[in-house]
């Protein structure tokens, strides 16, 4: 492993780089990003060597972490001039309109479809940490359909960066994880509008705002670039989940309204079992 070029240089970007660069200090990491302040800070960080907005013929892996619906024809782009022996990664947070988008393509066997189940709220070069993606997850989709020789170099690096590798159809990755992340962005986002509209009648609602409401609407903070994006490209599944998250809130707000307090007990009894699922991850 010699070269590794990194377009998008914020937080997956760069935590990937730092992390790399202590488990295989030789590599020469080149990256670009289309935000000039992204750029300047990537360099001064450590976390890329070069500035180049395309990558080495000799390249051996090129990582994608852009915003999900820039990713389909950067994709495109990088496979039509990509090298023999050159390996295209994605970090995309939605997987099955990526991987149709190239079924077809001459080169789709030097790319793989992967997504690290890993981040903070923050966002750019800066929020970048060497731990972040420490044992941590990392998706990857249609695994078969990259060259095996080009794989080996995939599995090298999420060795090295103590990864635990899940492999998923792209539809059932997007359908996950539209219940278990997009729809937390989304609920994050939608609680901290109402406490923002409810500031407006009360200047002094957060002063009784504690660690739950803190813990609850951390995710509001995550960049609108990124998340926007994400909406577009997991639509359905995102509908879905949405979809059936209003209906259980309007049914427990119904149970209130009849002062079924019972009800509210035990529906939030039944509920309680996701502390046991979660207490095993």
């Amino acid at each position: 492993m010699k070269k590794i070029h990194i377009v998008g240089l914020g937080l997956l970007g760069g935590s990937f780089a730092l992390a790399l660069r202590k488990s295989i200090p030789e590599i020469h990491f080149t990256g670009f990003d289309s935000n000039q302040r992204n750029l300047e800070d990537a360099k001064n960080l450590g976390i890329i060597d070069e500035e180049k907005l395309t990558a080495d013929p000799d390249t051996d892996i090129i990582i994608l972490s852009t915003p999900a619906n820039t990713l389909a024809p950067l994709l495109q782009e990088y496979l039509n001039n990509v090298g023999d022996n050159t390996l295209v990664i994605d970090f995309g947070s939605a997987k099955s309109k990526l991987c149709k988008s190239v079924e077809e393509h001459p080169k789709r066997s030097q790319y793989l479809a992967g997504h690290p189940i890993a981040g903070t709220e923050y966002s750019g070069p800066k929020a970048a940490k060497p731990d972040l993606l420490e044992n941590k997850v990392f998706i990857i989709c249609e695994m078969e359909k990259t060259d095996i020789h080009l794989k080996a170099k995939a599995y090298e690096i999420l060795e090295a960066l103590n990864m635990k590798i899940r492999f998923m159809d792209p539809e059932e990755h997007d359908t996950q994880l539209a219940f278990v992340s997009h729809l937390s962005h989304i609920s994050s986002f939608m609680l901290g509008k109402t406490v923002l509209d409810k500031m407006e009648d009360d200047r002094n609602i957060f002063d009784m705002a504690g660690s739950g409401f803190a813990s609850t609407v951390r995710l509001a903070k995550s960049s609108p670039a990124m998340w926007a994006p994400i909406m577009q490209e997991n639509k359905k599944n995102i509908l879905e989940a949405l979809s059936m998250y209003i209906i259980n809130l309007s049914k427990f707000r119904d149970k209130i309204i009849e002062d079924d307090y019972e009800g509210v007990f035990h529906e939030m009894e039944k509920i309680n079992k996701i502390r046991d699922i979660l207490d095993l991850q």
